[in-house]
């Protein structure tokens, strides 16, 4: 009995959690089904509505430019996240294979970046993104982006390096590998959990970046979906069932990436973790 109620409690934790956590996701579900008219006429917020307005989801996409928004986010992403991992891989290799100086003082270098929020850069960032012509640059906010995503891909990977026995090094120039080589042939390949888990969190925090998104990207055309969603809420008023609309539509890339790499994902980070 003593071994039971544990559990149990642990279970009902765990279950209370999750109802508190599906809530407002059955919420945005079922008010993206509900048209202008069903919000006027009382019903409740979790009443399904006597016809599905489907419309919302294609308005969403091609009227209110969702596609566009996303194509922007995307666009952004697929050079963002493969460069900063490769640059951090770069930087965890030099700080736990090579022989360099200090290799504990860089690394605390780079974790102050974690300590700074980045809203304290946004107004030296305008100023000098206005100066140079870089407002509404894809090119520009990809640097900030990966400059912003550096300290904690570091961690990360300087962690999972550190579990890789040193003695493959050995082994691998004994062979006659080069140090380039050991770093894409032997250290790489090893990471992979490590480089799954962090392409999984860079992409979900560079497509949910508000921030940054609104003060560097002012073009609408050229706006990220973060970004763009806060278009839809209108100065007299908000189509709330085109706005949740949107909402799932924008969950949709996040959730096929974690969906391809998910296996490696704990694997990863309690490696990061051990390191």
């Amino acid at each position: 009995m003593k071994k039971i109620f544990p559990a149990v409690r642990r279970y009902f934790i765990l279950i209370l959690l999750s109802v508190i956590w599906i809530v407002p996701a059955i919420s945005i579900i079922l008010t993206s089904m509900k048209s202008r008219a069903d919000f006027f006429s009382g019903m409740g917020l979790f009443e399904l509505p006597s016809q599905i307005h489907w419309a919302n989801f294609t308005n969403a996409l091609f009227d209110a430019n969702l596609l566009l928004y996303m194509r922007n986010s995307l666009l952004i992403s697929v050079w963002k996240v493969p460069i900063g991992i490769f640059v951090a891989a770069l930087a965890a290799f030099a700080i736990t294979r090579l022989e360099v100086k200090y290799p504990r003082g860089i690394f605390i270098y780079f974790l102050i970046g974690m300590m700074v929020p980045f809203h304290v850069a946004l107004v030296p960032l305008n100023a000098f993104f206005a100066q140079h012509g870089l407002i509404d640059s894809f090119l520009g906010i990809t640097y900030v982006y990966i400059a912003f995503g550096l300290p904690f891909a570091i961690l990360v990977l300087r962690g999972f390096f550190n579990s890789i026995p040193k003695e493959l090094d050995e082994a691998a120039y004994i062979d006659g590998c080069s140090r380039v080589r050991l770093f894409f042939s032997v250290i790489l390949p090893l990471a992979k959990p490590a480089i799954a888990s962090l392409f999984i969190l860079d992409f979900l925090a560079t497509w949910n970046e508000y921030i940054l998104a609104s003060v560097l990207i002012r073009d609408r055309s050229r706006q990220l979906v973060t970004a763009g969603l806060m278009n839809f809420i209108g100065q007299h008023g908000t189509d709330f069932g085109l706005l949740s609309a949107g909402v799932l539509l924008n969950v949709i890339p996040i959730m096929l990436v974690y969906v391809l790499l998910q296996r490696h994902f704990v694997e990863g980070m309690a490696g990061a973790v051990k390191g």
